[in-house]
């Protein structure tokens, strides 16, 4: 198979997908021809895309003749054997092994022999499409995002049988497009779906658990972890009937690997019809607008501001909320002589931090130092809490104007659950070799919209702190989803960055 620059490119479905797929190429110096077995379907595909030209003509974006040019090679095809001089043949049609199987059957016998077959396909195997090929090697995955001219990141799938040049070529092809392509082994979920399970998965765990409501989560995760939507927003705005099936498909796919395991509430929510926007209810309720209606969050206990607290064990993590505690102007007395305790768990409860420091656990609440300390602070009480001494905790917390939310007692507290999670199963795909560090970076703040690639995330908080978090939520749990990858662990003991890949 040579390896040549692909100028011509046929795309067969004239939906959403493959109406973007066809603009970005076209304008983007590429042939681009629109096949649909709907007809109708190309010619509304072309208008919809001028009418995106004209509006960017108009905001300067696009000049009069790039646009000309554009519509020039943006063509129509009404059969696939029109295709049979294009150097790559994208399928965008529906999401069906049999029905992608047999259409690349049909343009086996169309294109030429260095064609490549690229899928667009989110969800099934390239592996499985390919093997119905007489020429697997030639064909490889070209996952898109919607909408595919604003969103930047190209998955390019390798099959098992898919020869490396075809893959060469394809990320040659998307780097002339302006967008980020990134190499992924076919793996359930690929790159993107996969390494998006921990945030979603962990949130309804948090929820299940009956640690704080979605609201509460949610305005956690936004402020005092940075996303710009919280869990159960975006299980809302993509909806159930989609998250929970990836969620699902994912974790079978990977024969129960605990690190993925949903939560029975998501399926419990789904089969309710809970499913978000779409109908008007899911973790929140929408007007006929469709904007959210803010819920009632639960009265919190009240109380005013201690002067002195005792801050109970050792370790930088107390000792960081000693600091804090100076800085705020308090006396710091012993713990049996202050009428208010506060710890820092790491990975820990507040509850087993009481039984091994022996501290009264009626007065005492955990803060989480490691996120949020000073733009969102989470307070958890243990379930001996009196509901005064959690009144003074948030009064205190809240006292120079920082916003604090108070959780039920939880490992990890909140935000140290959900980003431990992500980075350590960002680690395992490293691990597995599924994409290379910088890719899943790349990918995750791209195609997801973190405010931080989790392998970086993970450096900047300290591989060995985030491998702490992890045994303690293991620990406490006992349960295996909270397992250290091995990538995590032994870069955490040498004291090398997560992006490391091994030597040689």
């Amino acid at each position: 198979m040579t390896a040549g620059a692909i100028g011509k490119v046929g795309i067969v479905g004239a939906g959403a997908m493959g109406r973007g797929i066809a603009q970005l190429l076209a304008q983007n110096s590429v042939q681009a021809r629109l096949y649909d077995i709907e007809g109708e379907a190309v010619a509304a595909a072309r208008e919809a895309v001028t009418a995106i030209w004209r509006r960017l003509v108009e905001k300067g974006r696009m000049t009069e003749a790039q646009m000309a040019e554009a519509q020039g090679r943006l063509q129509a095809a009404s059969a696939l054997t029109e295709f049979k001089d294009c150097d790559l043949v994208i399928e965008a049609v529906v999401e069906k092994l049999e029905v992608k199987r047999a259409l690349f059957t049909e343009l086996e016998g169309v294109v030429a022999e260095d064609a490549i077959l690229a899928s667009n396909t989110s969800s099934l195997s390239i592996t499985a499409i390919a093997a119905a090929c007489a020429r697997p090697e030639r064909v490889a995955g070209l996952h898109f995002f919607n909408p595919v001219p604003l969103m930047k990141l190209v998955e390019i799938v390798a099959g098992e049988l898919s020869a490396p040049e075809v893959t060469e070529r394809l990320a040659a092809l998307v780097a002339a497009t302006g967008h980020r392509g990134v190499k992924v082994g076919d793996t359930p979920g690929f790159l993107v779906n996969h390494a998006g399970r921990a945030y979603g998965t962990e949130a309804l765990r948090l929820l299940q658990e009956g640690v704080a409501p979605p609201a509460a989560v949610d305005r956690v995760a936004r402020e005092a972890g940075g996303f710009r939507m919280g869990p159960f927003e975006l299980l809302d705005l993509t909806g159930l009937d989609v998250s929970i099936p990836v969620m699902e498909s994912i974790y079978h796919g990977f024969h129960e690997e605990p690190r993925l395991k949903p939560a029975e509430i998501g399926r419990r929510r789904l089969t309710a019809g809970l499913l978000g926007r779409k109908t008007g209810e899911g973790f929140y309720r929408y007007g006929e607008d469709g904007k959210k209606l803010e819920p009632a969050l639960p009265e919190e206990p009240s109380g005013k501001a201690p002067a002195n607290i005792a801050v109970g064990g050792e370790g930088w993590a107390a000792e960081a909320l000693r600091d804090w505690a100076r800085a705020q102007g308090l006396d710091l007395l012993p713990p049996g002589d202050a009428a208010l305790v506060l710890v820092a768990p790491l990975g820990e409860d507040v509850s087993s931090l009481c039984a091994r420091l022996g501290l009264d656990p009626r007065h005492t609440l955990g803060m989480d130092v490691v996120f949020g300390l000073e733009s969102h602070r989470t307070l958890a009480a243990n379930p001996a809490t009196l509901p005064e001494k959690a009144g003074e905790a948030l009064a205190l917390a809240r006292k120079d104007g920082t916003p604090a939310t108070l959780i039920e007692d939880s490992p990890g507290l909140l935000m140290q659950r959900l980003v431990a999670s992500i980075v350590n199963l960002a680690s395992e795909i490293a691990q597995l070799g599924i994409a290379a560090p910088d890719d899943i970076d790349a990918a995750v703040t791209l195609g997801l919209g973190y405010p931080h690639g989790p392998l970086a995330w993970g450096d900047a908080l300290g591989p060995e702190r985030v491998l702490e978090i992890l045994r303690g939520l293991e620990v406490a749990t006992g349960d295996p989803r909270y397992r250290p990858s091995l990538w995590l662990r032994r870069r955490a003991e040498l004291g090398l960055s997560l992006l490391t890949e091994a030597a040689g």
